[in-house]
């Protein structure tokens, strides 16, 4: 199934049973939010989340993408994206955790075909030092199904920051790997988290203490490209059909190896949404974020061969990843942007190496170091260690 399909499906089964298509945004939170771009579905609908009445009523779904930089050294991996598209539920005080567990394992048995034995639970055993107890009736939902379950503290008590909103989740793993399970999720990573369900029954306040929320919301997540990558079979995500053109163009251009391979598609196409969504190249907020990218990229590429450069992008991915996120930004435009992000990259690099060439950083750098090629010299500390490396 390919991942259009997948989310025309899941939209469709959520549909069935009362809930409202919204319109996903773009990667910019709304005003007021202090994360730099949107992380998850519910990112959007957090003033819903807290009460304010939703003009499409209380039941919702939709397919929104994210961004998330906690995840970019993890990217190259055969789950982690940087930017990625997932697929959201909500109840607004209306049916609660169990009654989402029950649909999302009917969407995945019956609705997409995957053997129940492939899957796994996990559900929040309790926490003795905040007063929650465990999450008896997800746990039972799940027994009754025939789905093992692993039962865990922090890992299944989610929360939208150190304050605010928060509850105990259930998360649906999938199995991907070959031969039988080692061990349970937490101890066999073949075990592929693909959907989380999460019930917002307190809010954390200033000094840590819980208290309960006048209404209980439900949000989930899933990963459009995770669960895709599954269902057609593939071992990681970037064998998914949205990295067809990806995978098929990129190796005639730069040879690289398969992980180089994978943080390259990534980055780049990840840059192309960015900058379609609005964002451009700066030092400091989502400018830089972007810039970080840029250049990640170009510090692979340039590691076997300094003649290589973003200039050999073919339009024709970045025109498939335009079209693919809806973004009216011209191909030439992002590839325009794209080359003097590298000019202006290849003068820092000049001008740091000039400047750690100097006696004063020839031994082991200290923090002041660190602090000083900064400020002093626009060089930053990811920067100065590849510098250093080389």
């Amino acid at each position: 199934m390919h991942t259009d399909q997948l989310a025309d499906t899941f939209v469709e089964y959520f549909e069935e049973r009362g809930h409202r298509r919204i319109v996903g945004s773009t990667l910019l939170p709304p005003p007021g939010d202090p994360v730099l771009f949107t992380t998850s579905g519910m990112h959007p609908l957090t003033p819903y989340l807290e009460g304010r009445p939703h003009p499409l009523g209380r039941r919702l779904v939709n397919v929104q993408r994210c961004l998330r930089t906690t995840d970019l050294e993890e990217v190259g991996d055969p789950t982690h994206l940087t930017v990625f598209e997932m697929l959201g539920t909500w109840s607004l005080g209306d049916y609660d955790g169990p009654v989402s567990l029950d649909w999302g394992y009917g969407l995945l048995t019956e609705g997409l075909g995957i053997d129940p034995g492939r899957l796994y639970a996990t559900v929040h055993a309790g926490d003795e030092r905040t007063g929650t107890g465990p999450d008896t009736a997800s746990l039972r939902l799940w027994q009754d199904r025939g789905v093992p379950v692993e039962l865990t503290v922090e890992d299944n008590w989610w929360s939208n920051g150190p304050v605010g909103p928060c509850g105990p989740d259930s998360e649906i793993f999938l199995w991907s790997g070959d031969g039988p399970p080692r061990s349970t999720p937490t101890g066999d990573d073949r075990w592929v988290e693909v959907w989380n369900h999460v019930t917002m029954s307190h809010r954390r306040l200033d000094d840590g203490s819980l208290v309960p929320l006048p209404r209980r919301n439900v949000d989930t997540g899933l990963g459009l490209e995770r669960l895709a990558s599954l269902l057609q079979g593939n071992s990681s995500v970037f064998e998914c059909d949205v990295f067809d053109p990806w995978r098929g163009l990129v190796p005639t251009v730069w040879p690289l190896d398969e992980t180089s391979l994978r943080v390259v598609c990534d980055h780049l196409r990840s840059a192309v949404v960015v900058l379609g969504d609005g964002v451009r190249p700066a030092n400091t907020g989502r400018g830089y974020v972007l810039r970080r990218l840029v250049r990640r990229v170009l510090t692979l590429l340039w590691r076997d061969d300094p003649s290589r450069g973003v200039g050999d992008l073919p339009d024709e991915l970045v025109r498939h990843t335009l079209d693919r996120f809806r973004q009216d930004m011209r191909p030439g435009d992002v590839v325009r942007i794209l080359l003097e992000e590298e000019h202006r990259f290849r003068r820092l690099l000049e001008r740091g190496r000039q400047v750690l060439a100097r006696p004063r950083f020839r031994g082991p750098l200290t923090q002041e170091d660190l602090h000083y090629l900064h400020d002093t010299h626009g060089l930053p500390r990811e920067l100065v260690t590849n510098l250093r490396q080389e």
